[in-house]
Parts: structure tokens; sequence; C-alpha cells
């Protein structure tokens, strides 16, 4: 689930906040983030190929000195040969 907005209700959270960017994530972007309402909101998504079947890159955000964001994006790596979840066995079995 997920909520919608436009660059209107951005510019009313970042002037009553008293803010001039809004990063958010964890929504699936084609290409690992995207800027949007005139530059003041970032999505940004780290998982690529999300749930092995979204096709979608991998982002992570940097900012330097001077708060401008540098975006770095990435692809998908094949996955080992191992069965879903094999590493969470030290969680009591939980998850085998």
């Amino acid at each position: 689930v997920g909520y919608s907005f436009g660059p209107d209700i951005t510019e009313s959270f970042l002037k009553r906040n008293d803010l001039q960017l809004l990063v958010r994530s964890h929504e699936v972007k084609d290409e690992g983030y995207l800027v949007e309402h005139g530059g003041k909101t970032i999505t940004v998504f780290s998982a690529p190929n999300y749930c092995d079947s979204m096709g979608n890159k991998g982002a992570f955000i940097h900012f330097d000195e001077t708060c401008e964001p540098k975006f770095t994006q990435y692809e998908a790596v094949p996955h080992p040969n191992v069965r879903p979840m094999a590493y969470a066995a030290g969680m009591g079995g939980l998850f085998m």
C-alpha cells in the first residue's frame, strides 16, 4: 500500500517543516530512483529486480558537501544456487 501525492502536497510539507527536499524510499522505480515535483521529491529504491520479477534497477543516493544528490544505479546479479531462506536457519528453523 502506498500513497500518491502531487507537487502541491510536497510543497506544503516542505514549507511546514522548513525543508528544501523530500527523499523517500521503498517504492519500486524502473531506474532505481525518480526525481519529481520540480526536483523537490526524490524516491530511491535499492532492490534491483524486486522479488525476482520486476526487472528494475536498484540505486542509492549520496549527498556531497554541497548537498547535491549523486545517484549510483546497479542491476541485479544472478542468485547463488541456494534454496530460498537457507541462511535463516539460525533463527530456530523458523523459515525452514
